[in-house]
């Protein structure tokens, strides 16, 4: 018997752990229109921990996965409009940069940004939203699921426009055209 001991607890020790290697592990749910947004948090400029549940608690959230290169910083005079527009309704924009903090801190003060924002640099954000593509818009209602999600980057302002549309019908409130505004606004300049 005393034989048997160790030959047993050598077995338990390799067999059961291969036997948890080879049971599969649950995948993440699907990120899709129509299902529940994954949980995500993410330190914002004041270097507060937010995460995407306590903002949904609050109304619809618009998360914006950027970066400042020239594409996506002709595009955000429209999602500052975005946010402007919306903001009272109860939506909360989010913009998440995939670019260093200093980087960042000094992009928010020269364009003027009063949006919620956070840094990535590691990219989990993207991970977490299960996308590549930069940027990347996605829509969350305030019940957690997802509305809508816009990829690519659009310099006109008609995905934009899109967005603020879809994010109307979300607050069952009149669309604002933030492409006419932002132009209106340029041509002022």
């Amino acid at each position: 018997m005393t034989r048997a001991l160790p030959a047993f607890l050598l077995f338990a020790l390799v067999a059961v752990p291969l036997r948890a290697a080879d049971e599969p592990t649950a995948p993440a749910a699907k990120v899709a229109v129509g299902e529940a947004a994954p949980a995500f948090q993410f330190k914002d400029q004041g270097g507060q921990l937010i995460t995407l549940a306590d903002l949904t608690a609050k109304g619809p959230v618009l998360v914006r996965l950027t970066c400042g290169c020239s594409g996506c910083d002709k595009e955000l005079a429209y999602f500052q409009e975005i946010d402007a527009a919306y903001r009272k309704a109860g939506l909360t924009t989010v913009a998440i940069f995939k670019e260093p903090d200093d980087k960042v801190a000094k992009y928010a003060v020269e364009k003027k940004i009063n949006m919620l924002y956070g840094v990535d640099t590691k990219g989990e954000a993207w991970k977490t939203f299960q996308t590549t593509a930069m940027p990347t818009n996605v829509l969350i209602g305030k019940d957690g699921k997802i509305v809508a999600i816009t990829n690519g980057c659009d310099p006109s302002g008609l995905l934009a426009k899109k967005v603020s549309e879809k994010i109307a019908k979300t607050l069952q409130t009149d669309a604002v055209d933030v492409k006419s505004r932002v132009e209106e606004k340029n041509e002022k300049k």
